[in-house]
């Protein structure tokens, strides 16, 4: 796997059918980005936020994001989680993801390789992952070019700032995270 484009960290499993409500309770919406993160997955794992760590990876199953567009990449991102890889995922959450520069790759069948605590590794740019607690290798469809370049800047507002379509200064304050990048949303 080529080094640029892999995401490797210890991976949290989910199931299928995860909401964006069951993701970010509606009692978080009134709450700055960095509270409010501390309730991601409140309702389906409560305390997960207590152990989620930086270079974490989230690896679910089917419809990974429906429902409402809540704009919770921003909350994973501030949690410091480095991808997410779901068998499929919602449309519209799909776009928001890549928005904030949150990795996002479509992996088929792979919630039945992993469980809790495994160390994975995903190529965006190949889209081959490997369970490396436990050798289970497999191949996804990978992230377009341009997906990766809008990922490699940090999302699609830092990314215009690069371009100069926004005020350059803007670039890196856009990617540090200190305003939500969930552009197309309407919740940022």
């Amino acid at each position: 796997m080529s080094s640029t484009a892999v995401v490797s960290g210890r991976v949290w499993v989910f199931g299928d059918g995860l909401n964006t409500d069951a993701m970010y309770p509606a009692f978080a919406m009134k709450m700055d980005i960095p509270e409010a993160s501390r309730h991601v997955f409140y309702e389906v794992r409560p305390g997960w936020t207590e152990h989620v760590t930086h270079g974490d990876i989230v690896v679910a199953g089917t419809n990974f994001g429906l429902g409402s567009s809540r704009p919770v990449a921003s909350l994973f991102r501030r949690l410091g989680v480095a991808a997410l890889i779901a068998e499929e995922f919602n449309s519209l959450f799909l776009r928001n993801a890549v928005n904030a520069g949150l990795p996002a790759l479509t992996a088929p069948g792979v919630t039945g390789h992993f469980h809790d605590g495994d160390t994975g590794s995903f190529d965006i740019a190949t889209g081959v992952w490997r369970n490396d607690t436990t050798g289970a290798a497999g191949q996804a469809k990978p992230l377009p070019p341009l997906v990766r370049e809008i990922l490699e800047s940090g999302g699609v507002l830092p990314r215009l700032a690069e371009q100069g379509y926004l005020p350059p200064e803007l670039a890196d304050l856009l990617r540090s995270g200190i305003f939500p990048v969930d552009a197309g949303s309407g919740d940022a």
